[in-house]
């Protein structure tokens, strides 16, 4: 073991982020401790590493206390999608503020210090274009998206007051959209859901007229940009966008995602969600000059490893190798 390797708790280990997280910890001669409850992450995302002597993964709840012994923490529970988080939002507000206020507590106990997962949906429907940090958001706190934009919120108010309040080391992320292989396939995303939906020849579904506009970032950036974040001297805490700054319109992503399937299926219109944002643009200033950070990996890139990621999953679910991915919870769909 390295003489510099850490011992990492990372929550929310077994999702999407987390999963790539935990893999890049591990290349790094940490070892990694993953807690998860499945309830939107799986087994399977972080099965190729079981064999890892310094791989460490628990079944757990972030909203009840966790006792273990680590350096750090990166805090990354949450259901993040709004199909997942929409289906209990009760359970999704108590995930992130009780979960923030278990996992701060933690990180007291054992002067670790903790990286928070928040999100660009902090700053709700923006009146700012791009989005900066300093910009404080236009949120509805009673809607059907406040569970998550409000937890996630909270979440950081208590990040916030712990640093200032016990002078705890924190660092606070504000993820924008991010994809990637080990994405669910059922999650709603705006990238599954088409991709899905291309490789099946079914006609792609677009909310509104396709013009609110998203600003794509590929999983391997935005694990750099954590770790970058979480390296950084002590005395900046963030928050710091971590997002992809190139901006394109959903029926653009809609097209791109077509042409590299060769698929011919169709876009077909449906009314816009209530409160769903008509713009998204990272400002990463920040991030360059403090992380020395910015995205490199090409959209048609990404998109190719996604897109080669389903086509594998679902020849593999043809084939009776793993069981269907869309046999979710009741509600969850």
């Amino acid at each position: 073991m390295s003489v510099t390797s850490k011992r990492i708790l990372v929550t929310g280990g077994a999702g999407f982020l987390g999963s790539h997280l935990c893999e890049r910890l591990l290349n790094e001669g940490n070892d990694v401790l993953c807690v998860d409850n499945y309830f939107t992450g799986r087994r399977t995302n972080v099965a190729h590493l079981l064999d890892n002597p310094r791989f460490e993964i628990m079944r757990h709840d972030v909203t009840f206390p966790l006792y273990v012994e680590v350096d750090e923490i990166y805090n990354l529970a949450c259901p993040a999608s709004p199909i997942h988080y929409q289906h209990d939002p009760v359970q999704t507000t108590k995930t992130s503020v009780h979960g923030a206020i278990n996992m701060l507590g933690l990180a007291k106990r054992l002067r670790a210090k903790i990286l928070q997962a928040s999100t660009s949906e902090v700053y709700g429907d923006p009146h700012v274009h791009p989005q900066t940090e300093d910009y404080w958001g236009n949120v509805n706190p009673i809607g059907f998206r406040s569970c998550y934009d409000e937890g996630k919120r909270c979440a950081e108010t208590l990040f916030f007051d712990y640093h200032r309040q016990h002078k705890l080391k924190i660092k606070v992320a504000r993820i924008f959209n991010t994809y990637g292989p080990r994405m669910h396939p059922q999650d709603g995303r705006v990238v599954s859901n088409f991709i899905m939906q291309a490789l099946a020849g079914e006609p792609i579904t677009i909310y509104g007229e396709g013009n609110q506009t998203r600003s794509f970032c590929f999983v391997s950036d935005l694990i750099d940009g954590l770790i970058r974040l979480m390296n950084t001297p002590d005395d900046f805490t963030g928050p710091v966008n971590l997002g992809n700054p190139v901006e394109m319109t959903i029926r653009e992503l809609a097209e791109n995602i077509i042409a590299l399937t060769g698929s011919k299926s169709e876009l077909i219109f449906e009314p816009l969600p209530h409160d769903d944002p008509t713009q998204r643009k990272p400002d990463i200033t920040l991030a360059r000059a403090k992380l020395g950070w910015e995205p490199d990996v090409p959209l048609k890139h990404g998109l190719e490893a996604t897109i080669a990621y389903f086509a594998r999953l679902r020849d593999e679910i043809a084939s009776g190798a793993i069981a269907d991915p869309r046999i979710l919870r009741e509600g969850a769909r």
